[in-house]
């Protein structure tokens, strides 16, 4: 694979997986932590209707869907809060419901051909100079958010009732994770597919759970372990000519089985 890295779109593809990594490390801790990983599944697959909207509207692929996927979080949020002995009705028709929205509006698009495939399992090696700003300013936002909150979001995820005893406002922070999982969900649509980015989000995550004694050590951990997943299932899809998305999620399950394998801790 050395001798593709001439090419421009390779270089776009590596430099997307690695920023998409390490963002998916930071929320996916959070996600797990917090047992928002069923939350964060529908706002993915939610997240079809705004990729339906901006289709139909002539929007870019990116603000379409994370005004929908953020959409779908702050009202996941309010009914997880307010209507929690039914979340997982909503959840389910939020996730219906956005990718239905989605699938008419790429049919009402008059003479659209663009194969929405790429959008079910990525299309890393697609990634445009717009999509890796994008890409890294919201890697910039996730950690100067953890960086200025980090005590506070630690309480929240550990001990929401304890953090509020402490004044802390768990309903800002757990909203504000669910919108930072929601635009981490769009930018890594691009490298996996919003059908497999659950993946992402959690298998790294759960091998740098049991190496890690904090919060801290597992979000760098685990954007560590993606990063590595990521670049070795896109030599395994450039080597043998195989989806780039669905490459890197089985490379992924695979070393996490060969984890559990050897893997006698915690």
């Amino acid at each position: 694979m050395i001798e593709a890295l001439q090419f421009g779109f390779i270089q776009h593809a590596l430099l997307a997986g690695i920023l998409v990594s390490f963002a998916a490390g930071v929320i996916g801790s959070l996600i797990v932590v917090n047992r928002m990983v069923f939350l964060a599944g529908g706002i993915a697959h939610s997240s079809y209707g705004g990729i339906g909207l901006a289709v139909f509207f002539g929007l870019p692929i990116f603000l379409g869907a994370s005004i929908f996927a953020v959409g779908a979080a702050v009202l996941l949020a309010f009914l997880t809060m307010y209507k929690r002995h039914r979340i997982d009705t909503f959840i389910g028709l939020i996730w219906a419901v956005g990718m239905a929205i989605g699938v008419i509006f790429v049919d009402l698009t008059p003479g659209y051909n663009v194969d929405m495939m790429s959008y079910l399992f990525g299309s890393i090696l697609a990634v445009s100079s717009a999509d890796l700003y994008f890409m890294g300013i919201l890697l910039g936002v996730i950690l100067f958010v953890i960086t200025f909150w980090y005590r506070d979001i630690l309480a929240v995820s550990y001990d929401s009732e304890y953090a509020a005893l402490r004044g802390v406002n768990v309903k800002f922070f757990y909203t504000l994770i669910l919108i930072l999982s929601a635009l981490t969900v769009v930018v890594a649509i691009k490298v996996v597919g919003l059908i497999l980015v659950i993946a992402m989000l959690t298998i790294p995550v759960y091998i740098a759970e049991k190496l890690s004694n904090s919060l801290l050590g597992m979000m760098f951990l685990s954007g560590l372990i993606a990063a590595i997943f990521t670049l070795i299932g896109l030599w395994f899809s450039y080597t043998y000519n195989l989806t780039s998305g669905a490459s890197i999620i089985l490379v992924s399950a695979a070393l996490l089985g060969v984890f559990l394998l050897f893997y006698r801790g915690k």
